[in-house]
């Protein structure tokens, strides 16, 4: 096979791209289960026979859907890249210090949550506000010197509020 038609096979499947995702998430330090474990307080008051495992199911949906896989890829490519030097100043400076007027990395996340209405948005802006739980920690890490986390607090921020949406959809009154 070439390498325009791997290429093009891995771009046209979502699962192979979600598995992409998923494997590029877990070498920046997070799993589905910890995102879900967000989605689950955020939920959890509203839905009273929710559990773990059924926001990790809508976890998996939500990463499962092209937007979504799209928006990871580029955020954690930025992400990458700065670290490496790869980006040309001023953006490499505003990115590696995560720079508070940037505010690309949480534009980049409500194409995230956009795919699930006007709850993903209020649940994102609470999660990126507050920080819980895996999110504080890469919030954290991300001040170090060689580590740049600009987009993926965001990313991760995103797809638990946006499971947290399509739980509020699927099963609350």
């Amino acid at each position: 096979m070439s390498k325009e038609s791997i290429l093009e096979d891995v771009l046209l499947d979502d699962t192979k791209k979600r598995d992409i995702v998923v494997e590029l998430l877990e070498k920046r330090g997070v799993k589905l289960v910890e995102i879900a474990e967000i989605t689950y307080d955020l939920q959890k008051p509203y839905v009273k026979q929710l559990t773990k495992s059924m926001c990790l199911e809508h976890v998996e949906r939500v990463v499962m859907k092209r937007e979504v896989q799209n928006a990871i890829l580029t955020g954690l490519e930025l992400d990458r890249l700065t670290e490496e030097g790869h980006v040309s100043e001023p953006l490499q400076t505003m990115l590696k210090d995560d720079w508070g007027l940037y505010g690309i990395d949480e534009v980049l996340a409500l194409a995230i949550v956009n795919v699930y209405g006007s709850i993903g948005f209020t649940n994102f802006g609470y999660v990126d506000k507050v920080k819980p739980k895996i999110m504080q920690t890469i919030d954290d890490l991300g001040k170090a010197d060689d580590v740049c986390n600009t987009f993926l607090d965001d990313i991760v921020g995103a797809i638990a509020a946006a499971a947290a949406s399509s739980i509020a959809h699927r099963y609350a009154g």
